[in-house]
């Protein structure tokens, strides 16, 4: 059986080597777009203002490397003969650029999708117009184009004042395509009656201020088996809709509407609060983007609201179901299916979304909901800690703060290796411990390598420069004995609110970390507001003989 599971790493591999081929019931996929942008992840401060500090996730552009060309070379070579022909044939219409290194790594990747989507799941692929045709003649290919179900329209903005030379680009493109056209999983969804529809159609209101219709309860076709008179009203020639049991239920409920007059016809009430509304199209403009002052922004820049994954699951998944997002960036999807009660998995490259998303489910769910899941990839001792530090500093930097909920600082990714200004620290904690909820601040810093007494010393001074209340060492290697008594020299940062003095300067060993340990040295997590939290919510190896529908 599938535990929700968190992935860390290159998805590509992942979906060949963890994900069991038609073992997933629902894709959703929000990858970076082909837009020339640079996301940010960016945090808000105790204040509610953005900070200045920034961590860039990813790089929203792909570039003609040797990376795409290998993929390329695979993909023509390789792979089914169908999606070789086609993405040669793009490759001869593009050429080697940006949009031909997007469409050959999303080529790769939704062919292993295909092959772990369930025989009755279906996928639902986010875009912008940039690359939408594009990737729906890879989707056509992969999938065949009679398993195309949609291309669903999303408002996500409203038009902007500054277009001049073209119309507002205000959607993004979502496109629904099911694994078997026969056999996919579809609960038509439904949306509110416009107000002009109520007051046309419902314009009755009954004793309790119901809205109700006064509908006819003539069959459409001729019906001798119900042809009675009911309460000396006689039907019409072609009978009542319903039998003689359900008329007198509807007498009881006082849901008749009986005429004035002998020769007139029994009409029964419809109310409004029991209609399910209309049934939805493929133009979603009713779900609105997350706005600047909402509470469900968390600050992530690529978020999408819950209503829209909320939509999207119950729409083509059954509870219990399993449902998988390959960028699950910082977790919308999860939250999502983890309330509607469906099983997940979410895969994510950089470990900054998934210490977000750990948190965001920590913080989403009551502690009697405690979401019960696994993280793959995430180093789980000193050795794999080592590993990662050698592998990719800035990545090991990340997960080392999320062991301590600290909100990375700086303008740092593990693709472009730059350091932004972050004044010595790569992390920063907030909590309040005192009467007037003023917040404080734990500066951070992430060592992978020995702690130099001049780093120490940097720590005391920036501390006190910030007017921080403590600084903490994240480290690999033990502390010396000359560095604890120099930390030590610093002195105490005493809470008020728990009466109670911590050391100013501290050292934590990732080892230390991993074991729970040292953690009474922080103030309590109760009051650590160093992340924005989510609205509380309430739960409501690989066989390759699979065939795409063209292999030949």
């Amino acid at each position: 059986m599938i535990k929700n599971t968190l992935y860390y790493g290159d998805n590509l591999e992942i979906l060949r080597h963890h994900i069991a081929d038609e073992s997933i019931d629902l894709i959703y996929l929000d990858p970076p777009f082909n837009s020339n942008r640079t996301y940010n992840v960016l945090f808000k401060n105790e204040s509610g203002k953005e900070s200045e500090a920034q961590i860039t996730a990813f790089e929203d552009t792909w570039h003609w490397d040797q990376v795409a060309a290998k993929a390329y070379n695979e993909l023509t070579t390789e792979s089914f003969p169908r999606v070789s022909r086609m993405i040669a044939s793009l490759y001869e219409f593009i050429g080697t650029n940006q949009m031909m290194a997007y469409l050959v790594m999303m080529t790769a990747r939704l062919i292993e999708l295909y092959k772990v989507l369930k025989p009755t799941g279906s996928l639902y692929l986010h875009c912008d117009p940039t690359a939408s045709h594009y990737l729906k003649i890879v989707l056509d290919t992969i999938f065949g184009p009679e398993n195309f179900l949609n291309e669903i329209t999303w408002k996500r903005t409203s038009s902007h004042n500054d277009s001049k030379r073209n119309f507002s680009n205000v959607n993004d493109i979502l496109l629904l395509y099911s694994k078997n056209s026969n056999a996919y999983k579809f609960y038509p969804q439904h949306a509110p009656y416009e107000e002009e529809y109520i007051k046309k159609n419902f314009r009755f209101i009954d004793s309790d201020g119901r809205h109700y219709s006064s509908d006819n309860l003539r069959s459409p076709n001729p019906r001798p088996n119900l042809t009675y008179e009911y309460k000396g009203y006689k039907p019409h020639p072609n009978g009542w809709t319903v039998s003689i049991e359900r008329m007198e239920e509807l007498d009881r409920q006082g849901r008749l509407i009986f005429p004035n007059t002998p020769d007139g016809r029994i009409r029964v009430k419809k109310y409004l609060d029991e209609m399910p509304g209309v049934v939805l199209g493929n133009n979603w403009d009713d779900i609105p983007p997350i706005s600047s002052q909402s509470s469900e922004r968390l600050g992530y820049q690529t978020q999408k609201p819950i209503t829209l994954l909320e939509r999207i699951i119950r729409t083509s998944s059954e509870e219990g179901d399993i449902v998988l997002d390959p960028f699950c960036g910082c977790g919308t999807t999860i939250i999502a299916a983890q309330r509607l009660n469906r099983k997940w998995i979410g895969i994510d490259i950089t470990h900054l979304s998934i210490s977000l998303l750990k948190y965001r489910l920590k913080t989403t769910y009551s502690l009697a909901e405690k979401v019960d899941y696994n993280v793959i990839g995430e180093p789980q001792d000193v050795e794999s800690a080592y590993q990662l530090a050698q592998s990719n500093r800035y990545q090991f930097e990340w997960w080392a703060l999320s062991l301590i909920n600290a909100r990375p600082v700086g303008g740092k990714t593990p693709k472009m290796g730059k350091k932004g200004k972050d004044r010595g620290r790569d992390g920063i904690i907030y909590f309040v411990d005192d009467a007037s909820l003023s917040p404080k601040q734990i500066i951070v810093q992430v060592k992978s390598g020995k702690v130099k007494p001049s780093e120490v010393r940097d720590l005391i001074g920036t501390v006190a420069n910030e007017k921080a209340a403590m600084g903490i060492f994240i480290t690999l290697n033990p502390p010396t004995r000359g560095m604890i008594e120099y930390a030590a020299s610093a002195g105490f940062y005493h809470s008020p609110g728990w009466s109670k003095d911590y050391p100013k300067i501290q050292f934590h060993t990732v080892k230390d970390l991993l074991d729970g340990k040292g953690l009474d040295q922080i103030p309590p997590r109760s009051l650590n507001i160093t992340f924005k939290k989510s609205p509380k919510l309430k739960s409501d190896t690989k066989e390759q003989n699979l065939k795409l529908p063209f292999d030949e």
